[in-house]
Formats: structure tokens, C-alpha cells, sequence
């Protein structure tokens, strides 16, 4: 029956559908062979129009086998059926990550975590913590930053950020390197800006800058490609090949565990070399990583060019691995003031941002993946760098015409002018957006954006909507946490810490949002066929939930917990 729906379309999934369904309505028949797994006894909301819910579901293999009622679903179990009772809890389609950074979220749990601390001295003290067991000459690296999240401004600073004195006070001797919240920005101790031959003369690299103090001296941070001049690792003896391919074995793992753990099924990584997919493939084969992963390609046009069809997977591995998308980033991001905007910031007038990626440049992505029927994704942030991304695209589109549906993607879309927000549904382009980073960054918005900007265009979910884009949602892990349930409860609710709710009119319903962590995540990813809804013949990716996010309080969102995460109709996770 499987390779009857994966060979033969459209036609064949809906005969089979329908055979199943029957089967399931009418007590089951002697043909219909017992299911592997059944969830009963619990609210099943499937995101499928035409059976929105349901009190049980049965799983063969890897695959939907029927969906009905507790009754109908229970003539289809056997002696060996696994049987969970769902007790009233809520059963989804699985979550999934419309954009993280898969080998960031497993890299950024073997280093210092600094995305919750609260102020710079608390992240020296870290610093000069980890110096205490680090050998000498050895790297300390951190993540997580982010100046306009503490709770008070160091004494010494430009920007807003801290300048390298503090740090060298408590490393003289050890480098260090902490990578902003936003992965658009670092900053260095001194001995790693002497290690990487940084000096006054150094000057900023192209869509990038060193920030300097009033005597003309590098503060420590380094903004957008700047960060490229720090020499990672230099001067301390470098691992073995065993220890590195140990290690980059580890990322991946820990990255799929902590997807599992947070309900994902599906993470669609924004970026990744082509020797990672290489080990991500082998650990695929070698069933290491159990969360299904659609990859973008993020290496040099020269590097891809002539590798793409090589390279291009599509439900690998019955849907475990699908590359077929090219990442490039046009801008950096709006905390370090690296948004590439259409007018200058606010609260930095002599600056509108960088162009991190010169256009002629993705340009000539634009053709590659043309030519080789790959999907463009574009880190685009600000207001400039969108429109930019919306040229580019819609002159590819222009020189294609026989292309139709190429689900081309902006991943951000935070700040988009007026007149360019229209052109995401007329011309098919999908916003890659995150909820949870309108609630993260709304309280720095207005002085980046001023008032008139940020209302006319910031995170604008329903003015997107509204043209017929399909608004896909994430968290951009590990710039922020990657569980998706925060990011649901900023997607329905815009609501900030201290209660107030960021221009409301653009709040998603509850069940826009779920569509927008389910189908809609698919969709982006041409992947709709076969996830996405709870149907009969898609994979059997369920997530269970311990409260029903659709109904509970607003306010209560926040305390659903993962109860389970079904892959392929396997339980590869089950909350305590």
C-alpha cells in the first residue's frame, strides 16, 4: 500500500483514504490488518478540513492508517498493537521548525549559555569561571547575548555594549569569543582580537564593521562579517580529526534529542555545508537522528555551483532528509543594528544597516537554483533588504516564466515596507517569520524603528496573510529557545512581559498559528503531501500535549508541556 501512494499521486492517496476511512467507520473487516500504534481516548485536531477532529488515531509502519472515533479506531486493534490513552490530552500534527539552525542548537549546549543572563557582569563572571578549569592558551566561546535584554547598561560602554577591558581582567590570557543572541554579532576579548592580528589600523570588511571607541580603538565587537576576522582557535594545540569528527557527531545528536524533546518532528535547517549534510546523511542511514530535517545548502555560489544536482534529496530516507533549498543573507539583524533599512535607524542616524551579501551575488544564486530546481531562501530582516530580495526574486521569476510555484522563501520578513507587503502574496514568495521574535525584540523596535515604521510593518503576520502568503513560524534556535510553545503564545497573544501587547491587530488566531507551526511549515517546504495534517496515508508525525493550547486561558499557553513526540509512528520521546 505504501508504494502504491509514494508512486502513483494524487489519485492513489485518495482511494486508499477513503478505503481506510471506511474501514474505521464501519467497525473494521477481516482485511483490515491490526494497527502498529493507536492513540485514543483524547482530542485529535488534525488540521485537515475535511475531518477537523477526532478521538483516536491508528498508525501502521510509518503511516496513518485511519482517524475516527474511540470506537471505530478500537476494531483495528491486535495483540500487539500499541495502545496509548491519551487521557483527554491534545494531539496535533508534529511541530515544525520553519527555520533553526540545526547544528547551532546542538553546538550551543557545549558552550556558555548566556541567552537568560541578565546583566555583563553576570556573563564576566561566567567568563572568569570557565577560565578557572580552562587550560592555558585555551578558547573560552559563549551564546546568547543580548544587550537590549539586561537589566541594566555597563558602566563602560559604546552602544549600549561593553568594551573588551572587563573581559581581559578576568582572561588575560585565555581568548574569548561570545556570539550574539542574533548570530550577528561576537564579541572579543583582547587577547583574541591580538591572536587575530585586530589592531587600529585593522580596518571593517565589507558588510561588516568593528566598532570603535572615541580614540579610534576596537571595542570587542565585531558586527555582521567583521566577525569573520577573529581567528577561532588560534594559538591552542587543535583537536585531533577524531576529536573533531567526535564532536561534530555529538552537535547533530544533541541537536535531534533536544528537537524531539520540544515536540518538533520536522526542522527545516537554515544553513548548512555540504560536508555536514555529507554526516547528517550518514547518521540519517545509521538512525542517529531521529527528527526529520530539510536542509539548506549556505556555501559560496563556486563551492555549489556544479555540486547542486549531486546534492539534491528529496524524502530521503522515507522523508528523513530533503535538500533542496540554497540559503543566502542579504542583511544581519536589528538588535546589533545590522538590518539593512530603506531610511536610517532611529537611534543611530548616521547608520540604515548593512548589505551583508552584495546583490549581484545572490543574483547569480537566484540562477543557480533556477537552473537546478532548487528553492532561494533569503535572510532578510529589515525593510531595505527586503525589497532587495523581493527584486531579485521577482526579475528570476521574470526571466522564467515557464517556472511557475517555486515557494521561493524571505526567512524574517521583520520589517517590510508598505508598498512591499503586497507583493509577497502576488508574487507566491513565503515568509519564513518566527512569533516568538515579535515579543523578544518588540521592546527595542520603536528606538531602532520609530513608531510609524515599526506600526506600518514590523512582524506584520495578518498584512501578510491578507495578499495570500502563507506565513510559516519558528524560533531561529538557538537565537532563541527552540520549543515551539512560547513561540505559539507570541504568534496568538503579542504580548510583552510587562503586559503589553504589540500592536494586537496583527495577532495570528490560535488556529492560523497552529497551521503556521503545521501545514503551513510543509507547504513551505513542498512537503505538504506527505505531513503537515493528521490524514490517512501522510506520516504519522503526531505531537500530544499535556493542555489543549486551542482552548485553555490565554495566559495559560505558556504551560503546556510535550507528553509525547511520534515520528514515523515511532515514540521517540515521552515527557515525564
Amino acid at each position: 500500500m505504501r508504494k502504491t501512494l509514494i508512486y502513483l499521486g494524487g489519485f492513489a492517496v485518495a482511494v486508499i483514504t477513503l478505503t481506510v476511512q471506511a474501514r474505521a467507520q464501519r467497525g473494521g473487516t477481516a482485511q483490515a490488518p491490526p494497527a502498529d500504534l493507536v492513540l485514543t481516548n483524547g482530542r485529535i485536531v488534525t488540521v485537515d478540513d475535511a475531518r477537523p477532529e477526532a478521538e483516536a488515531i491508528a498508525i501502521s509502519k510509518d503511516r496513518i492508517q485511519a482517524i475516527g472515533t474511540a470506537a471505530e479506531i478500537k476494531t483495528m486493534t491486535g495483540p500487539n498493537t500499541q495502545v496509548i490513552d491519551l487521557q483527554g490530552q491534545l494531539a496535533i500534527p508534529g511541530f515544525i521548525e520553519s527555520h533553526g539552525h540545526f547544528g547551532g542548537v546542538g553546538g550551543a549546549q557545549l558552550q556558555l549559555n548566556l541567552m537568560n543572563v541578565e546583566s555583563w557582569d553576570k556573563i564576566v563572571a561566567m567568563v572568569a569561571e570557565a577560565v578557572s578549569r580552562a587550560k592555558p592558551g585555551q578558547w573560552i566561546y559563549g551564546r546568547g547575548w543580548h544587550q537590549e535584554k539586561w537589566t541594566s547598561r555597563p558602566t563602560v560602554n559604546v552602544e549600549g555594549f561593553p568594551t573588551h577591558a572587563s573581559l581581559d581582567k578576568v582572561s588575560p590570557d585565555n581568548p574569548v569569543l561570545l556570539v550574539h543572541a542574533s548570530g550577528h554579532a561576537a564579541f572579543a576579548n583582547g587577547k583574541a582580537m591580538e591572536i587575530s592580528g585586530i589592531r587600529r589600523p585593522t580596518e571593517s570588511p565589507a558588510g561588516g564593521e568593528i566598532l570603535r571607541d572615541a580614540n579610534g580603538d576596537a571595542t570587542g565587537l565585531m558586527r555582521e562579517t567583521a566577525q569573520r576576522l577573529i581567528k577561532r582557535g588560534a594559538g591552542a594545540p587543535p583537536p585531533t580529526p577524531e576529536e573533531s569528527a567526535a564532536r561534530d557527531r555529538q552537535v547533530l545528536e544533541l541537536a535531534s534529542q533536544e528537537a524531539l524533546e520540544k515536540g518538533i518532528t520536522t526542522f527545516e535547517d537554515a544553513g548548512s555545508d555540504l560536508a555536514t549534510i555529507d554526516l547528517m546523511k550518514k547518521m540519517v542511514d545509521e538512525g542517529k537522528i531521529g527528527v526529520r530535517l530539510w536542509v539548506m545548502i549556505r556555501q559560496s555560489n563556486e563551492t555549489i555551483a556544479t555540486r547542486l544536482a549531486q546534492y539534491k534529496m528529496i524524502d530521503y530516507a522515507d522523508g528523513h532528509l530533503t535538500v533542496r533549498a540554497i540559503k543566502k543573507s542579504i542583511d544581519g539583524a536589528l538588535g546589533p543594528r545590522g538590518a539593512w533599512l530603506l531610511a536610517p535607524y532611529s537611534d543611530k542616524p548616521e547608520s540604515s544597516g548593512l548589505e551583508t551579501t552584495k546583490v549581484a551575488e545572490i543574483e547569480e544564486t537566484a540562477r543557480l537554483a533556477m537552473q537546478n530546481g532548487f528553492q532561494l531562501c533569503v535572510h532578510a530582516i529589515g525593510d531595505r533588504a527586503n525589497r532587495e530580495t523581493l527584486d531579485i526574486f521577482e526579475r528570476a521569476f521574470k526571466a522564467n516564466p515557464a517556472k511557475k510555484g517555486l515557494r521561493w522563501r524571505v526567512e524574517h520578513a521583520q520589517h517590510i515596507s508598505a508598498q512591499d507587503i503586497p507583493r509577497f502574496g502576488k508574487l507566491g514568495v513565503i515568509p519564513s517569520m518566527q512569533g516568538i521574535h515579535c515579543t523578544s525584540d518588540a521592546p527595542y523596535v520603536l528606538e531602532r524603528l520609530g513608531a510609524r515604521r515599526a506600526q506600518e510593518g514590523a512582524y506584520v503576520w495578518q498584512k501578510l496573510m491578507k495578499t495570500g502568503a502563507i506565513v510559516a513560524n519558528g524560533t531561529d534556535a538557538p537565537v532563541e529557545d527552540l520549543d515551539p510553545i512560547p513561540s505559539y503564545y507570541a504568534s496568538v497573544s503579542r504580548k510583552l512581559k510587562d503586559g503589553k501587547v504589540f500592536f494586537p491587530d496583527q495577532r495570528m488566531s490560535r488556529m492560523e498559528a497552529l497551521k503556521s507551526y503545521t501545514i503551513n511549515g510543509a507547504y513551505a517546504a513542498f512537503e505538504e503531501e506527505n505531513r503537515g495534517s493528521l490524514k490517512p496515508g501522510k506520516y504519522a508525525d503526531i505531537t500530544v500535549l499535556s493542555k489543549d493550547i486551542l482552548k485553555i486561558p490565554e495566559d495559560q499557553i505558556p504551560t503546556a508541556k510535550v507528553t509525547y513526540t511520534i515520528v514515523g509512528g515511532k515514540v521517540l520521546y515521552k515527557g515525564k
